[in-house]
């Protein structure tokens, strides 16, 4: 407790002082005994001295409310400026070759491609921190693309979802589409405002980035938007666009030159990259991916601010209301029970 003119509580002493030299002042008789008045010496005569003091109290507690009297707090507030995210991940039949390393298992590439997403969203423990403070979404594509999960603050749903992915076996359904998929994920981080029905506005106003992952193993052979084209909406929407190739080259992984060169579905994926501000890279087992998606994660980190905030709470009103009270009940006794005569 603080007071926001503390000289004022200075005036209680003196003003105390005052009153009492007041009340010794007031007129009276003096008479040599009171035994001709009859003064009764029990009933309200003894409660005489109450409205004085009462009046006295209310002028002690309206120094202490013109004082000011304030409990000050302070607290602290994490402002998150997130990310929007849009995941796209390759289930065409190509991903089920069981080209892959990972954790000293041979494995498909689509397994590889689950694990690798799976600890993007929810860090694991090591280098990948993690996106808590992002709204994320799924969208999945073969020959058709599909929404698997909307753009969500709720990732344990979402990742319940990436570990139940499965290739798509059908052979009329077989092939890769991710133009279509690209032109979806624009359309959807372009439209966050449709979302303001299902989530806090205030978490959606804290969304200062769009961005798009493409995973893949392959080039666009299906579906309605070539992939220059679905580039072209995500630049006008202002969404980057991080492509990653997921395969094998020729000569394996150790060869260079091979490594540098870029074969002609690559150069759709690099360009498409570059033209939206994002970068393409390639990868070819879990540790490659895995330092692919850190890169991705430091280029795109959710910026997370603390503001200290210092909250004071008037309380004059609390002794103003004490003083009125006391004032209120003095007049009060002195008009009826207590009344006397000048």
């Amino acid at each position: 407790m603080s007071f926001q003119h503390p000289w004022v509580l200075l005036l209680i002493l003196p003003t105390l002082w005052l009153l009492r030299g007041r009340q010794r002042m007031r007129s009276s008789i003096t008479v040599d005994s009171l035994q001709q008045w009859a003064v009764p010496s029990r009933g309200k005569a003894r409660w005489l001295w109450l409205p004085p003091a009462l009046r006295h109290v209310s002028i002690i507690l309206l120094l202490i409310a013109l004082a000011r009297p304030q409990a000050s707090s302070s607290y602290e507030v994490q402002v998150a400026e997130g990310i929007a995210i849009q995941m796209l991940v390759d289930v065409s039949s190509s991903m089920d070759m069981s080209t892959q390393t990972f954790e000293g298992q041979r494995t498909s590439r689509m397994e590889v491609a689950k694990r690798m997403v799976e600890q993007f969203i929810a860090g694991d423990g090591d280098t990948l921190q993690g996106r808590p403070n992002d709204l994320i979404g799924l969208i999945t594509f073969a020959r058709y693309a599909d929404t698997r999960s909307p753009l969500t603050f709720g990732h344990s749903a979402l990742l319940q979802i990436v570990r139940a992915l499965e290739i798509q076996e059908r052979p009329n359904e077989d092939g890769t589409a991710y133009g279509d998929a690209l032109a979806i994920a624009a359309a959807r981080l372009h439209s966050l405002d449709e979302l303001r029905g299902s989530l806090n506005p205030s978490e959606l106003d804290s969304i200062q980035s769009r961005i798009i992952i493409l995973l893949t193993d392959g080039e666009n052979n299906s579906g309605a938007h070539l992939p220059i084209e679905s580039a072209g909406l995500a630049k006008a929407w202002d969404c980057r666009i991080y492509a990653i190739s997921l395969g094998d080259p020729i000569g394996g992984p150790a060869d260079a030159t091979e490594a540098e060169t870029l074969n002609a579905a690559e150069q759709v994926l690099e360009h498409i990259s570059q033209e939206t501000g994002g970068i393409f890279r390639k990868a070819y087992n879990a540790e490659s991916l895995r330092a692919v998606y850190q890169e991705i994660d430091q280029l795109e980190r959710s910026k997370i601010s603390t503001q200290q905030f210092d909250h004071i709470a008037e309380w004059f009103w609390l002794p103003l209301a004490l003083s009125m009270c006391s004032l209120l009940v003095a007049l009060t006794l002195e008009a009826s029970s207590l009344r006397v005569v000048p």
